[in-house]
């Protein structure tokens, strides 16, 4: 069985979309797959979330969310000022290590960036990795910002003691900039990580179809076995 976090340099990378593709990927592959998103934030009780739109793209049926607060701000700041009460990081490892027992890959899905408090006492990816004894993706952005957004990133899991799987470059460019190019030498010389993964612009917007078809050659074939 096996646990893989999916964090970000930042909110708005496309953690959700990747998120999406590894679970369609590793599906493919004939294995089962769930997905935890601990906390959702700036959304209504009856609104559909991040985990909807994973199951839309890439059918995944087990998904779990343990928390939504209705304010778009970090998980434990949203839920104090709404009151309603904050995850705990026991809670969470609890019931990732439930999917875990029952699929043979489990994903992850963090809120905004690594450092981002998702519940009491401002527990992070950070400290859910540890609990979990879990390897870590980053979702980064292709252009200006990321070399330094992904080099902190990665410089504080590893000073963490957790393990980054890799680098994938959360929706490439359908004409990337110079800056963009670029970054895909720049990005593993800087941070000591590969890309691992590159999911095209758009592509949350895909069918079903063609989104399950196209993802498992968005990632690194080598890299992928290891989840797949």
């Amino acid at each position: 069985m096996t646990v893989l976090l999916v964090t970000g340099t930042s909110t708005g990378v496309g953690k959700t979309v990747v998120t999406a593709a590894l679970a369609a990927a590793v599906a493919a592959s004939g294995r089962s797959v769930a997905v935890c998103k601990p906390a959702q934030t700036g959304i209504g009780v009856d609104e559909p979330g991040d985990l909807a739109d994973i199951q839309r793209l890439s059918g995944t049926e087990t998904l779990v969310e343990l928390a939504r607060y209705p304010d778009p701000l970090a998980p434990d700041t949203a839920a104090r000022r709404s009151g309603l009460p904050a995850l705990s990081l026991a809670d969470v490892v609890s019931t990732v290590r439930k999917l875990d027992s029952e699929n043979d890959v489990t994903l992850v899905e963090g809120a905004g960036g690594l450092l981002v408090g998702l519940g009491e006492r401002g527990f992070t990816v950070v400290e859910l990795a540890l609990e979990l004894g879990a390897a870590v993706v980053v979702v980064a952005a292709a252009g200006l910002g990321t070399l330094n957004h992904s080099a902190l990133t990665v410089r504080a899991l590893a000073a963490a003691g957790v393990s980054c799987s890799g680098l994938v470059v959360g929706s490439w460019p359908a004409k990337p900039d110079l800056a963009a190019e670029c970054n895909l030498e720049d990005l593993p010389r800087t941070t000591g990580i590969g890309i691992v993964g590159s999911v095209p612009e758009g592509a949350g917007a895909f069918d079903r179809d063609t989104f399950v078809s196209a993802a498992p050659g968005w990632f690194d074939a080598e890299w992928l076995a290891r989840w797949s």
